[in-house]
């Protein structure tokens, strides 16, 4: 249903769940867990799994905090997009990684709600992607010194506005892990 020619294969896409941008997640156990089940529906689905890895100031390249967790191993020939931009698309290689696996449809989770889900969850609907995103599967930190609104309220706000993104010939949608089925590639 994307816009994308040929591109009929749906991906698993886990964003940043790393050392240091978990430390401090909200329900940080609990999203792991449902990312891991994930991860597992795909890989006996042959779906491919795709990571993303963040690196920053907060996370430098190889440093302990820019490692992912260790509850979440990359599996055999599964592509680590590595990014300096809340976008996963921007400045890196995972359009080209979706292209060669003839993935239209992205099914999104990870880390954090407010920064990198959601600005990949736009740059890949703005590039004709169908965007589904794990409402179980995303978290934030706490940024309430800030004026951010709780964690909670973050993630509910993310799952009660991402399907309302609407645009021709493309789906915008947030279901629970659960609902997620995988056919095969």
């Amino acid at each position: 249903m994307s816009t994308l020619t040929g591109r009929s294969t749906t991906a698993l896409l886990v964003i940043d769940v790393q050392n240091g941008v978990m430390a401090g997640a909200h329900d940080r156990d609990a999203v792991i867990t449902t990312i891991a089940t994930l991860v597992g529906k795909a890989r006996a689905s042959d779906v491919p799994v795709i990571w993303v890895q963040h690196s920053s100031e907060e996370l430098p390249l190889h440093s302990p905090q820019w490692e992912y967790v260790p509850e979440l191993p990359f599996g055999p020939g599964e592509p680590v997009v590595h990014k300096t931009f809340g976008d996963s698309f921007e400045a890196t290689d995972l359009e080209e990684r979706l292209a060669e696996r003839g993935v239209g449809t992205l099914v999104v989770a990870g880390a954090q709600s407010d920064a990198c889900i959601r600005s990949t969850l736009h740059g890949g609907f703005t590039r004709g992607y169908d965007m589904t995103l794990v409402s179980d599967a995303h978290t934030t930190e706490d940024l309430t010194e800030w004026g951010a609104p709780t964690p909670d309220k973050v993630i509910s706000h993310l799952n009660l506005s991402w399907p309302w993104q609407g645009g021709p010939g493309r789906v915008a949608s947030a279901v629970k892990a659960a609902e997620i089925t995988f056919g095969p590639a």
